[in-house]
């Protein structure tokens, strides 16, 4: 479970005391239950192909958060669709992960 912050766990208290009320009007809590029912709507099937790496990877991600991993998948994917998911300046690869050793050409045949 990731770590909870000071505020966090403020938020946290205050809601176990009863402290928070919403501010949303009812049109626009229908309208958030309507973009939830569709955005969980699943119609479609889709297979790739994953390195083993890149697959245990996800799989110890999702287990970290407690869901599946093809849930978390799903999730990063409609992020990124979204624009709520962009890559950080400068990170171009994972730092656990070990870059592929490049083949060497040869004239050998």
């Amino acid at each position: 479970m990731p770590k909870i912050d000071e505020y966090e766990l403020e938020v946290l208290s205050a809601f176990e005391k009863g402290q928070l009320k919403s501010v949303a009007t009812k049109a626009e809590l229908a309208k958030f239950k309507a973009a939830a029912r569709a955005t969980a709507i699943k119609d479609r099937r889709v297979n790739i192909r994953l390195s083993s790496g890149d697959l245990n990877d996800i799989q110890v991600k999702a287990l970290e958060e407690g869901l599946p991993y093809q849930t978390l998948i799903a999730s990063v994917l409609h992020k990124y669709v979204t624009g709520r998911l962009t890559e950080r300046p400068g990170s171009v690869t994972s730092p656990t992960r070990k870059p592929a050793a490049k083949r060497r050409a040869t004239s050998d045949g």
